[in-house]
């Protein structure tokens, strides 16, 4: 073979490696459009945005640990315009003692906020009008009967007037849907649910479609994430991660009555202090510097295990649908 010859083989040879390098893998680009699929959070249409609107209802996804992640739905209305069906007179039955308790808690707590008003407005009218020298001010008077009913009243009045939160559950059960599709099957049965007394419930079964259920991010909570994100100590706590698996926690701790979760993250306890300090993290700001000083003195065993739990009673409170 000449010199010439070799060279021109040489040349074919570079030109097809070139050729091959220039083009593009049919495979790896099928696996890299297929996991970018995956990874891309599904959108809803402005039809499906209206629709929720209209009726009030908000669907939202829930990760919790050992791969629960499922669909389901929540709602705010006037505590007067909702009850948990069966769950309190269960519980009642159960317990009457505890049953008996709570009446005398409220009874108490109302009476302590009538004489606690009654008290700010005598000192303001003191205020208003001191006693001359010499002059002597009378001892307080206890309040009426009437007026401590009166003012029971405008309390309990003002207590139904806030909104709450609405899952849809069942006698205490959260129920919690692996796909769009269980989930729109589901409310369009006569299965029994807490959601059935919305005003607008009969409007959602008649024009809901598996694709309305599309979460939006601030109503997808990653709860199985919580605890493992603790543990990792203050430099890797997420702000957003912890203070949205609170505000899902604590609308199902009131939800479905989980007392342990409502106590674990009641103001001042430790869980709500680290709340408050995420907040104000997230807000940034001097006050952000502040908090973060604050965070460093809080305990990431101690906020792990409180999670844990929480997380734990939740779980236990769920009625999973795969």
């Amino acid at each position: 073979m000449t010199d010439e010859s070799r060279v021109g083989e040489s040349l074919d040879a570079d030109a097809k490696a070139d050729a091959a390098a220039d083009t593009p893998d049919e495979e790896t680009d099928e696996a890299t459009q297929a996991e970018a699929t995956e990874e891309a959070p599904a959108t809803r249409s402005e039809a499906t945005d209206e629709f929720w609107q209209e009726v009030g209802v908000d669907p939202i996804k829930v990760a919790l640990p050992r791969d629960v992640v499922g669909f389901t739905l929540r709602a705010y209305r006037p505590a007067s315009q909702v009850t948990v069906e069966g769950e309190s007179a269960a519980a009642d039955e159960e317990d009457p003692f505890a049953a008996r308790e709570r009446a005398r808690s409220a009874e108490d707590a109302a009476r302590a906020e009538a004489e606690a008003e009654l008290a700010e407005a005598e000192a303001a009218e003191e205020d208003a009008e001191p006693a001359a020298e010499g002059e002597t001010v009378e001892d307080t008077e206890e309040p009426s009967e009437e007026e401590l009913a009166a003012a029971e009243a405008a309390a309990a009045e003002e207590l139904a007037d806030q909104e709450v939160p609405v899952f849809l559950s069942h006698r205490g059960k959260l129920l919690l849907f692996a796909t769009p599709e269980a989930l729109v099957s589901f409310v369009q049965s006569d299965a029994e649910h807490d959601l059935r007394q919305l005003d607008t419930w009969a409007t959602l079964v008649k024009r809901i479609r598996p694709e309305d259920v599309v979460p939006t991010e601030q109503d997808t909570y990653e709860l199985d994430l919580v605890v493992e994100n603790l543990r990792a100590g203050h430099d890797a706590w997420d702000p957003m991660l912890l203070i949205s698996a609170g505000e899902v926690a604590r609308d199902l701790g009131h939800a479905l009555r989980l007392e342990p979760v409502i106590t674990a993250l009641a103001p001042g306890s430790p869980l709500d202090d680290l709340d408050e300090a995420l907040r104000a993290v997230a807000a940034g700001g001097i006050s952000g510097r502040f908090a973060r000083r604050r965070l460093r003195r809080i305990g990431a065993q101690q906020a792990s295990l409180g999670w844990r739990t929480v997380i734990g009673k939740i779980s236990a409170a769920t009625d999973w649908r795969d």
